[in-house]
């Protein structure tokens, strides 16, 4: 299972997700990481204005906000290497570093001509 490492901006508490002005993308990724995290992916999450030194310390991210500033916030790490910068992972990219595959529409299976009619019983001619 993938390390996942999300580099956040700087967020009024660790989530984002307070006050009375919520950015909708923050609540939805929330509520993507919470999901991920009971399916069993290793997520970690880390703001700056609470965490600056991890954002010093790890390398990748040092040279991406040296190179890019602020604007590529959010950063997100799996394994290590660089994944998205600029943007949060969508719930479809947690389920791919789950190993699963995404989810898939139920084919509809067309219901039979005879079923819809009342059966081939229908009509007093039965089978």
């Amino acid at each position: 299972m993938p390390n996942v490492q999300v580099f956040d901006p700087a967020l009024c508490c660790s989530s984002g997700v307070c006050g009375t002005d919520v950015d909708q993308a923050l609540v939805t990724f929330s509520a993507d990481v919470d999901w991920a995290k009971q399916q069993g992916l290793l997520i970690e999450r880390f703001n700056l204005a609470q965490q600056p030194m991890v954002f010093v310390a790890n390398a990748a991210v040092k040279g991406l906000l040296e190179r890019s500033g602020e604007a590529a916030l959010p950063i997100t790490l799996v394994d290590g290497e660089l994944a998205f910068a600029g943007r949060y992972p969508t719930r479809a990219d947690l389920v791919r570093w789950l190993g699963n595959p995404a989810p898939t529409e139920v084919a509809v299976v067309a219901e039979p001509a005879a079923a819809k009619s009342g059966g081939c019983c229908s009509g007093g001619a039965c089978c």
